[in-house]
């Protein structure tokens, strides 16, 4: 089972950018894009779709607040843009919310399952999910059955642990939600991408770059 997304192994295909902070070049789930809109506010592009220059910063709250602070932003830019200082908050409500979204999405098509019975039948069925999605904040007694389980059929999961019950409650459409499980296909992959990203600004993999 893998913590949070970690799947080395995927990232060998993944698209490198450098980080205007370190100067480190990096695959993209470990990076955020930003960039400056008409007016000169640099805003977070977590789809990366957004049209401009790429600003890519590592995806940590250490590092957008240096990127800030130091107005590294204007540097790679090469024009006056402004940084808000609440960025990296906007940059983790952005993640959050497209995550939030995709799970609403994989609910809607069939391929997410919630509850511990449910995931767990599933971990022991024939068509085991990609991903497990359990609550930071949930017990966890329930979480070591669920990856005791995986692990007992063999299966190399990833595990999500960067959302909220309440997230992903609201995104679900039920209370105290804890533990789902997401089938493979795009929607898992994008979670997992997205989810790696996140845990930068949710207590792991912040550094004082």
């Amino acid at each position: 089972m893998t913590a949070v997304a970690h799947k080395t192994d995927e990232t060998d295909d993944m698209r490198e950018r450098r980080d205007i902070v370190s100067g480190e070049v990096m695959p993209e789930n470990r990076l955020l894009r930003f960039v400056a809109d008409p007016d000169g506010q640099v805003v977070p592009d977590v789809a990366a779709k957004l049209p401009g220059r790429g600003l890519w910063v590592h995806a940590s709250r250490a590092a957008v607040a240096k990127a800030v602070e130091k107005k590294l932003f204007s540097r790679a830019a090469k024009a006056q843009v402004t940084a808000d200082a609440d960025l990296a908050d906007r940059a983790e409500k952005a993640l959050v919310t497209r995550m939030l979204g995709d799970l609403g999405i994989a609910r809607r098509s069939g391929s997410l399952v919630l509850g511990f019975d449910n995931v767990l039948r599933q971990l022991e069925g024939s068509k085991p999910p990609k991903l497990l999605i359990e609550a930071f904040d949930g017990a966890s007694d329930g979480k070591r059955k669920l990856y005791a389980a995986a692990h007992r059929v063999g299966l190399d999961c990833v595990v999500i642990e960067t959302l909220t019950s309440a997230e992903l409650g609201l995104a679900l459409g039920r209370e105290n939600v804890i533990h789902a499980a997401v089938q493979r296909g795009g929607l898992a992959d994008r979670l997992m991408f997205d989810a790696e990203r996140l845990s930068g600004f949710r207590g792991r993999n912040e550094r004082d770059s």
